[in-house]
């Protein structure tokens, strides 16, 4: 048996960033960079008005105020997206828009709150100091800054600079395409109602939304027969679109472990038993002339998704350019005791909740590893040391978030 670190490890040793692609922006959402981008204009690309108000010149509003206004002539609108270019007569001024270009000419500008929103003549009512809410070329980003560096995840704020900036397209590590495969005879797709013997085929999709959450490509393919020969057609059928391949199912001790049967013929996947609970039978290689990573996940439900945040994601992070763990776990204190087994590192589906001045944290139903009522409930992933036995009121355990952490209800901190 080896250690979950064991694991890992080998896992993390064998696997790598995925070859840069040019995308397109929208594209690139969640990816990482893989340059520095630089921008090729100006931000403002032209000074442009900050308020709608009046672009005036300093001289002709000196002296302004609400007892004293001076009355100018307005010779036109200037709106946004207005391309024509305007000089501002002396003595004049343009009513002007938000983002509307600033004619030559014009040293500040008047907010219409400060005037009498004058259409033909105008009353200006304060005097503006010299480039008041006007917005200078380059103010923002100057052409040649670097706008978003190498190795960082593009979200919202980064697409919007970079779009800005001048530029549709990027070069990024792009998301991993994983392609998840669930094997059994006696799997039904979901909105079918199993019969004696059948099994709803929610493993795969569990997975696949696992993927997709974690910013990944997921492919389904479900239900392959229990059958080495038709499980190993599947999977070479597969690797044309597959950067890895997850597996769920068939990797136990049974006579109907295909999973196990068939990639144990190939000689370049390994399979292990972890000391860990749940999710003890893994198995782990690389496929194919690409070297395709494969991962093979108990059939548990509990199981496999515990497999996949345990093993899976940090090596998908990885190959998306990313940081094998990403935030730091979170410590809570238990309010309400278990036990673990002796020698295994025991990922116990807990509710962890948040008090003003700490985390808590209890057991979440019961915890088999074919119980999905409980994983349902489940939030977090409390991590229990191989060496405990015996988790008390009290105590402060590691535990790995996997959904939304809400603030503790006064009572007992989580519902019932």
């Amino acid at each position: 048996m080896i250690s979950v670190e064991q694991h890992l490890e080998r896992i993390l040793a064998s696997v790598e960033p995925l070859r840069p692609s040019r995308l397109r922006l929208l594209d690139a959402q969640g990816c990482v960079l893989a340059e520095d981008i630089e921008a090729l204009v100006d931000l403002p690309g032209f000074d442009n008005s900050a308020m709608d108000g009046y672009a005036v010149g300093q001289e002709e509003v000196m002296g302004a105020d609400r007892e004293h206004p001076v009355y100018l002539d307005v010779v036109g609108d200037i709106a946004a997206g207005d391309t024509r270019r305007i000089t501002l007569p002396p003595g004049r001024t343009y009513r002007i828009m938000t983002g509307a270009p600033v004619p030559d000419g014009a040293e500040a500008i008047v907010p219409v709150e400060d005037t009498d929103g004058g259409v033909d003549v105008v009353a200006i009512r304060d005097e503006p100091l010299p480039g008041r809410h006007i917005r200078r070329t380059g103010d923002d980003v100057r052409r040649g800054d670097i706008v978003a560096r190498c190795g960082t995840r593009l979200g919202p704020r980064q697409l919007a600079v970079i779009a800005a900036a001048g530029h549709g397209d990027v070069v990024v590590i792009p998301p991993p395409r994983v392609v998840v495969i669930s094997t059994g005879d006696e799997l039904v797709e979901p909105g079918i109602l199993p019969g004696l013997g059948q099994v709803v085929d929610s493993n795969s999709l569990m997975l696949v939304a696992a993927v997709r959450e974690l910013g990944a490509l997921p492919y389904r393919v479900s239900g392959v027969a229990d059958d080495a020969e038709t499980f190993l057609r599947t999977l070479q059928s597969q690797l044309v679109r597959a950067d890895a391949i997850i597996t769920t199912g068939g990797v136990s001790m049974g006579a109907f472990d295909v999973v196990k049967e068939g990639l144990s013929r190939l000689g370049t996947v390994h399979f292990d038993q972890v000391a860990m609970q749940p999710g003890k039978p893994q198995g782990f290689g690389t496929i194919g002339r690409d070297d395709t990573p494969v991962f093979t996940l108990p059939g548990n439900p509990v199981s496999a998704l515990v497999s996949f945040e345990a093993f899976v994601a940090p090596a998908l992070r990885v190959m998306a350019g990313r940081s094998a763990r990403e935030g730091e776990l979170v410590r809570a204190t238990v309010t309400d005791g278990w036990t673990s087994p002796a020698g295994k590192v025991q990922y116990a589906r807990v509710y962890l909740t948040r008090t003003p001045t700490r985390h808590q944290v209890r057991l979440a139903g019961a915890q088999g590893s074919h119980i999905l009522g409980g994983l349902a409930e489940a939030n977090a992933l409390a991590v229990v040391p191989a060496d405990v036995t015996e988790v008390c009121v009290g105590d402060v355990l590691p535990c790995l978030p996997i959904g939304p952490v809400e603030d503790a209800r006064e009572e007992q901190g989580g519902p019932a």
